[in-house]
């Protein structure tokens, strides 16, 4: 009833706003702001390439929604039975975007999952506020600062590392060339405030955040602060484009950090290494690894981005020290991951693509020592407009150095996944 309740108060809420978007969207396309549609390929951070004006206040209401078809099997040992699946449709994602100009320079997003794999009720992911002018203080307000300054303020998706720029975020799986993220997908959203000045080719990225998932003043022990920052260069010359930044991530004083199991939508395989008794919705995590560092994180992850024409390369390296609450020692994980892209066809409709990804880490169970996760992808999607995206993958999936009691002793998987998205 609650679920119900819900989805009518949504609908209504968009119907009123469907007015005012269609005669705002009519006029022009926002200020600094990626595209949810092919248009956001290869766009990392919103830009800040668009000369301000005074316009009213309005609204944009944007959205996506994937379905899926999948044919995967998996195997392990047999020490703890698998959960029997069978090739079908997943269940359908999508996602509601607001994007609101409320003065010049001033802007607010948010983001809701109306369905996703691990709630059937809508919920939302969060949301920010985005600064790219002080006018609303007074008129040309440290314009010249400004002019390469952006301010981003909310309970957000933090911009820790490249990567999750390229990853499928619900039913957002346009950006992503294949359908699975990284095996150690870092994303998480924290109250929090991002300071960026580009400048020349040259960003540079300063924030803080509270560091919790879940926000609430209870167990006022387990806020804290968390520090993260990026420093890169991002230059394009005629048909070459060159990119490299290195970020990282610390906890400091948190207690509890989620960077790699905050994301609430799951994981794009659906039960594949799981239990008899495993669930879609309470085992959303899919053929992810987490290595389970809830405190004293230091992450860093470097990424290289190069485009020649339609060939383009993608890198991943990151290097994660932590530990949790009972462990005397840190540990280490390691991941590496390449994407090797070719678009070709009319603006660049078609494209066929691979990615190799590997994680080796001192896993958080004594018993299984050093563990080693590989992932061999490839993948192929045609662009039917700029709006709609269909593709295909074949995935490949592995697992080493697990004890003989743990489900992923001698796991794998593989198969067929196709991929249809709509973004707008």
């Amino acid at each position: 009833m609650r679920t119900t309740l819900t989805m009518r108060s949504l609908l209504v809420f968009v119907l009123l706003l469907s007015g005012v978007t269609l005669f705002a969207q009519n006029k022009r396309d926002l200020d600094n702001f990626r595209h949810y549609d092919k248009r956001g390929i290869n766009v990392f951070e919103a830009p800040k390439d668009t000369v301000l004006d005074d316009e009213p206040v309005y609204v944009r209401v944007g959205g996506s929604s994937t379905l899926q078809f999948q044919a995967l099997s998996h195997e392990n040992s047999g020490a703890v039975p698998l959960i029997e699946i069978g090739d079908n449709f997943n269940l359908a994602t999508a996602n509601l975007d607001l994007d609101v100009v409320l003065y010049k320079g001033l802007r607010m997003h948010l983001r809701t999952y109306l369905s996703s794999r691990h709630h059937p009720e809508p919920y939302v992911k969060g949301g920010y506020i985005q600064i790219d002018a002080l006018d609303f203080i007074s008129e040309g307000f440290m314009e010249n600062f400004m002019k390469y300054t952006t301010v981003k303020i909310g309970h957000m998706e933090n911009n820790y590392g490249d990567a999750h720029f390229r990853r499928s975020d619900n039913s957002q799986t346009i950006y992503n060339p294949f359908v699975g993220n990284l095996i150690m997908d870092a994303f998480t959203t924290e109250v929090g405030a991002e300071l960026y000045y580009r400048r020349a080719g040259w960003i540079g990225m300063i924030g803080f955040t509270n560091g919790k998932l879940n926000q609430d003043v209870a167990n006022p022990g387990t806020g804290g602060a968390s520090f993260l920052a990026k420093l890169g260069y991002d230059k394009t010359w005629d048909d070459f484009r060159f990119r490299l930044t290195g970020s990282i991530y610390n906890t400091g004083a948190v207690r509890n950090s989620y960077l790699y199991s905050a994301d609430r939508a799951g994981s794009r395989y659906y039960l594949v290494l799981e239990p008899e008794d495993a669930r879609a919705s309470s085992n959303f995590r899919s053929g992810r690894y987490n290595p389970s560092m809830r405190n004293n994180i230091t992450a860093i992850m470097i990424n290289p981005f190069v485009k020649v024409g339609g060939l383009e390369f993608f890198g991943t390296f990151e290097v994660t020290k932590g530990k949790a609450d009972a462990e005397l020692e840190e540990r280490t994980a390691n991941q590496y991951a390449g994407e090797l892209i070719y678009r070709f066809g009319q603006n660049e409709d078609f494209y066929v693509g691979t990615r190799y990804n590997l994680v080796d880490a001192e896993d958080a169970d004594p018993a299984n020592g050093d563990i080693e996760i590989n992932r061999f992808q490839l993948s192929a999607g045609y662009f039917l407009t700029k709006n709609v995206l269909a593709k295909i993958e074949y995935v490949n999936q592995n697992y080493d150095g697990f004890a003989d009691t743990s489900i992923f002793n001698e796991g794998s998987f593989n198969g067929i996944m196709l991929e249809a998205a709509i973004s707008f």
